[in-house]
């Protein structure tokens, strides 16, 4: 089943595009970044995803090699509140070196995800198989 998402430019920003399972989403203005500064990078779209879903975002795999920025965080998480014509998406980055990205290049990607559904138990025991502690995986 295929949802739809609503989405709103700023003037003059290209809209995101769907390619394979990620949307890609464009810078909105040209960006001069020196190294070793932070700035939230303007995408120039607000969107409104799906009900009970977020929208997880990630550099492209070409970003670092090209312009030498690191996004913060690691991954962006866009609740599904976050849907306003002022909630504008954004794309939070540190500089390695100094760079100048200009506007409409593809510089991130986001999928649409399904929010979790759990209930938290808080238990005495877990009564299961310890592995060894964590960075045990395949160590023997």
């Amino acid at each position: 089943m295929e949802n739809t998402i609503f989405y709103k430019l700023e003037e003059g920003a290209l809209p995101p595009i769907k390619k394979g399972d990620w949307i890609d989403l464009y810078t909105a203005e040209n960006v001069y970044l020196r190294e070793g500064t932070y700035l939230e990078i303007n995408l120039g779209v607000s969107m409104e995803l799906p009900d009970n879903c977020e929208g997880w975002v990630l550099p492209r795999s070409s970003t670092f090699k090209k312009y030498g920025i690191i996004m913060v965080n690691g991954m962006g998480i866009i609740d599904n509140d976050y849907k306003g014509d002022e909630d504008v998406w954004s794309f939070p980055v540190y500089a390695t070196r100094d760079t100048f990205i200009p506007k409409d290049v593809r510089i991130a990607q986001f999928r649409v995800m399904q929010r979790q559904n759990v209930n938290l138990v808080e238990v005495q025991a877990l009564d299961n198989k310890n592995r060894g502690g964590f960075g045990s995986t395949g160590s023997k």
